[in-house]
């Protein structure tokens, strides 16, 4: 899950907060370790796991941002740093997930994170079988406990991160009948409001589309 992504990137930055503190104030660290996290799955919009994700490229950015912004001892490039990383985590991490399609529970592809570099798919390994699974939520929980627990958050940051915990495990309850209530819900919205579909790409990944009635 997306949300999944962006609570383990908050607590590698949690972690990682007594090294950058000088170079931040923590809550800018975990802010930009969430939005980067998050970042590379708004190409749901475009080819999933594709447009967005860059599995080699994210990394050398990321070292390359973070070196200047430690030899500069720049905030704005330290923050942009820990963002690109965050996202560098995100489309690492793809690898170890099942495939990108509509009903990942039953898959009919091979592929988990498109390589730029390489300019082919890497294979899904299925450690966490599809997004929204109980192992998925199970992981979430534990990065949002390692947050929690850490001195790097305050009383806000831990209230965000267990309420968007909470939605997720809704996510999860539901995922294996979001088709039904999708198309419970699309009968009963007026005309003019927008469709959304995903659908296989041919040449891998899953493209989410916006059509209006």
């Amino acid at each position: 899950m997306a949300t999944t992504h962006a609570f383990m990137t908050v607590a590698i930055a949690a972690l990682a907060v007594p090294a950058l503190s000088e170079y931040a104030a923590p809550p800018l660290v975990l802010a930009a370790a969430f939005v980067g996290g998050l970042a590379p799955d708004f190409d749901m919009l475009a080819s999933h796991r594709k447009t967005l994700h860059f599995p080699v490229y994210f990394p050398v950015l990321a070292a390359g941002v973070l070196s200047a912004g430690f030899a500069a001892g720049s905030t704005p490039l330290v923050l942009a740093g820990v963002a690109v990383a965050a996202a560098a985590v995100h489309s690492l991490s793809d690898v170890f997930a099942g495939s990108p399609e509509a009903e990942p529970w039953n898959p009919t592809t091979d592929i988990a994170v498109y390589n730029h570099a390489l300019g082919r798919w890497h294979r899904p390994r299925r450690y966490v079988r599809y997004s929204g699974a109980p192992e998925d939520f199970l992981l979430a929980a534990a990065c949002v406990a390692v947050a929690v627990l850490s001195p790097a958050t305050g009383v806000w940051a831990d209230s965000a991160l267990v309420a968007l915990l909470t939605v997720t495990g809704l996510y999860t309850a539901a995922r294996k009948h979001l088709t039904t209530i999708a198309a419970t819900a699309r009968s009963l919205l007026p005309v003019w409001v927008p469709t959304v579909s995903v659908t296989e790409s041919e040449h891998g990944g899953s493209t989410l589309t916006i059509r209006f009635r």
